[in-house]
């Protein structure tokens, strides 16, 4: 399954609630009712049904929705509970990590500063940054400020997200340093591929630009003047006390479990914002009016929010994983400023989709209907929250007849089942008749690569264990698969991201370097080993 940080696309292919009439008010936000109201749409009176089998379908302990119409909020509740094994529930005040959600506040940040003249959307970065490279000296020249939330930049899909995922020791302007090493795989512009990595040069645009850290730009110049007072930049801890889901994933793609909580401060710009539903609401209002708030004065211009809304890069429509997904298959897809662009029923879509460490998040946009529609969940499942989101849509487009909740538990499956068989076809393809061509200790040393840095390889206790020099929760146990190829176990189960690790040998047997890639196609794309060149250095005498 494709999700943690990077978690940009997933198509529709493959507690105490908040309901009120008027616009969106902190007071308003913490009141209580107990249905939708009356005037909804009738599809919409089955949400509550609907939400519980999906969380028993996809084992997910809690999760939020907020949907507002018309400028006025419908609903913003929980269900569910915070964390597994504890009665507190979800509502709508509960906070979960929205982050690639966070790239829609990165983008609003450079609107809002070229409104102000400080910036130009279309200019060089490196006239901002000019100690900003990538790896070509071409695209170095021609990237521009809007090229950085565009996903069209030539790299490959999640390239160098483990400089930062999971959580490592680099600075965020370390991270930007780093880019001048990552390959590119394509030509500059010339296809869609989903990183994260530029929107850490974003962020160190904003701050030099507004002379402001991010943090504080995001919370002093958009979210408090949005009244989004709950939402936090998790720049750091999580403060103690407050009302915060805790994450879940799998582990070893099988047992529901909790993620301990991580701070992920080296790309802000990202993934970083933790949200809610009262708050989403509001979020959503704004940009369905156009930056407008609700004293009617401007938080950025309504000509900012159709610039994010333009496509800036197609994306061809993958067909649909299975049949019961066609009538979610759209016409057209791509991406603008941090949003992705489709349709769904002839009404144009505009959305995003988040994952962190055992949460996971959308957030879809009807403008032609006015219409918002927000999932926040505290458990690894993008099937949980389309199945919630296409049922609300459908509620308000006046269709009916497709379970949705089944038709992604399909997609769900075959997607499962697809991978385990790859994995499957490795085992049936391994001799076990063909151990390692050296002794343990001939696989011992420090392994670098130009854009990571160290990898190293121990033995202890007659093991091999393998550690990323800047990535505390990459450690890991070398079992032997054959020849000269092994496989990395993570002691930290979790991370459903178990590799191969293939070493090459000189002329003289001695291995000279290695090469890494995900042993299943359900570990998410930001583990990004295979672009991994590493070069095994020389022992230093002692």
């Amino acid at each position: 399954m494709k999700t943690r940080l990077a978690f940009g696309l997933v198509m529709a292919l493959s507690g105490a609630c908040s309901i009120i009439g008027g616009p969106a008010r902190a007071a308003d936000l913490s009141a209580g009712a107990a249905a939708v109201q009356p005037e909804s749409p009738a599809g919409l009176m089955q949400l509550p049904a609907v939400i519980e089998r999906v969380r028993k379908q996809f084992q997910v302990p809690g999760l939020a929705v907020a949907i507002v119409k018309d400028g006025k909020l419908v609903l913003a509740r929980g269900y569910g509970v915070r964390r597994l094994g504890q009665p507190a529930t979800v509502d709508g005040q509960t906070l979960f990590a929205i982050a690639s959600n966070t790239k829609a506040f990165t983008a609003t940040a450079l609107q809002m500063l070229a409104e102000q003249g400080k910036l130009d959307m279309d200019g060089r970065v490196t006239d901002y940054l000019p100690g900003f490279q990538m790896s070509d000296p071409y695209v170095t020249h021609e990237m521009r400020i809007r090229d950085l939330l565009a996903h069209r930049s030539g790299l490959s899909l999640g390239a160098g997200d483990l400089l930062y995922w999971p959580p490592t020791r680099y600075s965020a302007q370390e991270v930007v340093e780093h880019l001048r090493d990552v390959p590119l795989t394509s030509g500059f512009r010339s296809h869609y591929a989903y990183d994260n990595i530029l929107f850490d040069v974003a962020t160190l645009v904003i701050e030099k630009v507004s002379g402001m850290s991010y943090a504080d730009f995001v919370r002093q110049k958009i979210l408090l003047p949005a009244g989004m007072n709950q939402t936090l930049v998790h720049d750091h801890t999580l403060p103690a006390g407050l009302d915060v889901a805790t994450g879940h994933a799998l582990a070893n793609f099988s047992q529901l479990q909790t993620v301990p909580e991580m701070t992920w401060a080296n790309n802000l710009g990202a993934g970083s914002l933790y949200s809610n539903a009262d708050d989403m609401a509001r979020w959503m209002n704004i940009l369905l009016a156009g930056g407008a708030l609700p004293s009617g004065r401007h938080l950025f211009s309504t000509a900012s929010r159709d610039q994010m809304w333009t496509m800036l890069t197609p994306i061809p429509v993958p067909p649909a994983s299975v049949s019961q997904l066609e009538a979610a298959r759209p016409n057209y897809l791509g991406y603008g400023e941090g949003f992705f662009l489709s349709d769904y029923q002839g009404q144009r879509l505009v959305w995003h989709t988040g994952g962190w460490p055992g949460m996971v998040s959308r957030i879809t946009l009807v403008p032609g209907l006015d219409l918002g529609v927000a999932v926040l969940t505290n458990q690894e499942s993008g099937a949980a929250f389309n199945a919630v989101t296409m049922t609300i849509l459908d509620a308000y487009m006046g269709r009916s007849g497709i379970d949705w909740t089944a038709a992604y538990a399909a997609a769900a499956d075959k997607a499962a089942g697809t991978a385990d068989s790859e994995v499957a076809r490795h085992q049936a393809a391994r001799s076990r008749q063909a151990p390692p061509s050296l002794p343990l200790e001939g696989y011992v040393g420090t392994y670098h690569d130009r854009w990571y840095g160290d990898v190293v390889i121990r033995r202890i206790k007659g093991q091999l264990r393998l550690s990323f020099s800047k990535t505390p929760l990459l450690v890991g146990t070398l079992e032997p698969w054959q020849h000269d190829s092994f496989v990395v176990h993570w002691d930290d189960r979790s991370l459903n991201a178990d590799a191969f690790v293939d070493f090459s040998l000189d002329e003289d047997g001695k291995v000279i370097s290695a090469r890494m890639h995900p042993v299943s196609a359900r570990t998410d794309f930001s583990f990004d080993f295979q672009d991994l060149r590493l070069q095994r250095q020389p022992a230093v005498a002692h």
